[in-house]
């Protein structure tokens, strides 16, 4: 009887589920999946008529202690135009403080076509005792999405963040 299917398989298996996690990460950035948005470098050069309305929402774990607010509510541009918006942080403790943002966009759908050429969410933010800080976002929406068929009649889009203490995250359980 062969005893390597009995070990290869188990390790095999062993072996995906430690990849699994950065392999969907990257699957959900490829993809835009989840409400993931993409990173590009520069907006197009194809500006379209069509507008479309992006909602900001600000959240914070309980664990940062942050006021973290949209310093707009929502903006309105045309698709392919790049917009620049930006979000402030209070941080309402006396002493320094490290966050990081997590994000997606609503509806899921759209996550591929949203796209954020500059954006606090892309490394940690360390935030002093009583500081306040602007948090730019520079972002554009793909002219692609006026092929969807799924999305031919979205005219809103919502772009969520929320930010999580460092410390918390990277403490082990």
């Amino acid at each position: 009887m062969r005893v390597w299917p009995f070990i290869a398989i188990p390790l095999g298996m062993l072996m995906l589920s430690y990849a699994a996690v950065p392999l969907y990460d990257l699957f959900c950035k490829a993809t835009g999946f989840g409400g993931t948005t993409m990173v590009a470098e520069k907006a197009p050069d194809t500006i379209s008529d069509q507008i479309m309305t992006v909602n900001f929402n600000a959240d914070t774990d309980p664990n940062l202690p942050w006021k973290f607010t949209a310093l707009e509510r929502r903006v309105s541009l045309r698709i392919g135009e790049q917009k620049l918006t930006a979000f402030r942080v209070k941080n309402q403790s006396g002493t320094s403080t490290r966050g990081h943002a997590v994000y997606n966009v609503t509806p899921q759908e759209a996550g591929k076509y949203f796209n954020k050429i500059q954006c606090f969410c892309f490394e940690e933010q360390t935030v002093g005792p009583n500081e306040s800080v602007n948090m730019p976002v520079s972002f554009f929406i793909d002219p692609a999405i006026l092929e969807d068929a799924d999305l031919k009649d979205l005219r809103n889009i919502t772009l969520s963040y929320t930010f999580f203490s460092y410390e918390s995250a990277n403490q082990p359980k």
